[in-house]
């Protein structure tokens, strides 16, 4: 810097200007030609370099260094030429005047400082975007991360500039800070918190933007869009948005659907309930018939045969054979206590994709199937009476 300083001050002697000797007149177009100067080499750096910098990048096969050099990235390094070439050269203006001097240097490391936080939010941004391809991060909660970074530069940065305005070395005014420590805690709690919170979800794996969760508690049910540093956007299967702070999902239990989606199938869990007034020993002519469409064997027809137990033979059967079942879960049917509304028969199975409209159609058709095949076993579902069947049973009681 003191060989630069010399070297602009020979040069002004040898334009006839002496620093230590300049009046109102050479100061004012002394100052004028630093802004042009400054002008020039922002131009120059703008329209010439960076095309430049962005052609060699754009040859290179990786792919950060596009985005570590892209057109945001070089505007805000471009921004840091103005203030340096102010810091520089203005000393040569106003030597004479030592407290516009430092005011006039105060304002050019205040605006330096401010562009270098500028600069370090799109290098943040950048890397957010190089995160995003690649393909072990993209599903990462790491934007609230990020946020985090960012916010501490904006805090570094907001610290330098006191230290330049009332003439203290940083460390001093961070010193001071720590006094009130307990202060600052409490405002930035959410954000101290959502970092925490975000640090675990991401090495745990607990939730990534684009997953299916379920929090009754807070009325989310629908897919995670954004993962900050202060809240976690849901948007529900009814298109409302719900919000949650981070550090919730991490001190309470919520449901994540994404093992589901990556296991390839969906569970059905339906019961049918079974008029057990229906449930009886098959008649001869039956066995017959059943045999004949391979529901059971000869040698199941030689013992008395409930017609339940068909049905349960021919649904296992119909399930193995289905084609939009996954045979590779569990797939199982299975009589459970009875109740009130009749006898369950529950059918346990997965269908062979985890899509809500298909699943939905497979489930509705085989269970249309089964429903409709009971008669022929001699069953029935239980169903309540209706008006209708009371005035009906009034009818036939009357004649």
């Amino acid at each position: 810097m003191e060989q630069i300083n010399q070297s602009i001050a020979h040069l002004l002697l040898n334009m006839g200007i002496d620093k230590e000797n300049i009046d109102w007149s050479s100061q004012i177009l002394l100052v004028l030609g630093i802004i042009l100067i400054s002008y020039i080499i922002t131009k120059l750096f703008k329209h010439l370099v960076i095309p430049v910098v962005q052609k060699i990048t754009a040859k290179t096969k990786a792919t950060w260094d596009d985005y570590i050099f892209n057109e945001k990235m070089m505007t805000s390094f471009c921004r840091m030429i103005p203030p340096l070439v102010y810091y520089i050269l203005l000393p040569f203006v106003f030597k004479n005047v030592p407290l516009l001097l430092d005011i006039l240097l105060k304002a050019c490391l205040i605006y330096l400082v401010i562009s270098t936080v500028r600069l370090v939010g799109a290098f943040l941004n950048s890397l957010y975007e190089i995160s995003n391809e690649h393909e072990a991060l993209k599903n990462r909660p790491l934007k609230g991360i990020y946020q985090m970074i960012n916010l501490i530069s904006i805090g570094v940065g907001i610290i330098l500039i006191i230290s330049i305005l009332i003439d203290k070395d940083a460390t001093t005014i961070l010193a001071g800070l720590g006094a009130s420590a307990a202060v600052l805690m409490l405002i930035f709690k959410d954000s101290i918190l959502g970092l925490v919170a975000g640090v675990q979800l991401s090495a745990n794996d607990m939730l990534r933007p684009g997953d299916w969760i379920t929090m009754t508690k807070y009325g989310a049910d629908g897919y995670v869009i954004e993962v900050s540093l202060t809240i976690v956007k849901v948007q529900n299967f009814d298109k409302t948005i719900t919000t949650i702070p981070p550090y919730i999902l991490v001190s309470d239990s919520f449901q994540n659907w994404r093992g589901m989606r990556e296991s390839g199938g969906r569970r059905i869990k339906r019961s049918l309930y079974i008029d057990m007034t229906t449930v009886r020993f098959c008649t001869e002519k039956e066995k017959q018939t059943f045999i004949r469409k391979g529901w059971i064997t000869e040698e199941e027809m030689k013992k008395e045969t409930v017609n339940l137990y068909v049905f349960r033979r021919y649904v296992q059967q119909y399930i193995e054979q289905h084609p939009d079942i996954n045979h590779d879960m569990t797939q199982m049917i299975r009589q459970m206590a009875p109740t009130t509304e009749g006898l369950p028969l529950e059918i346990y199975c997965f269908t062979n994709t985890p899509e809500w409209i298909p699943y939905e159609n497979i489930q509705s058709a085989l269970f249309d199937h089964l429903i409709a095949v009971m008669p022929a076993f001699g069953l029935r579902i239980f169903q309540r009476p209706a008006g209708t069947d009371i005035q009906a049973e009034r009818l036939i009681n009357r004649q």
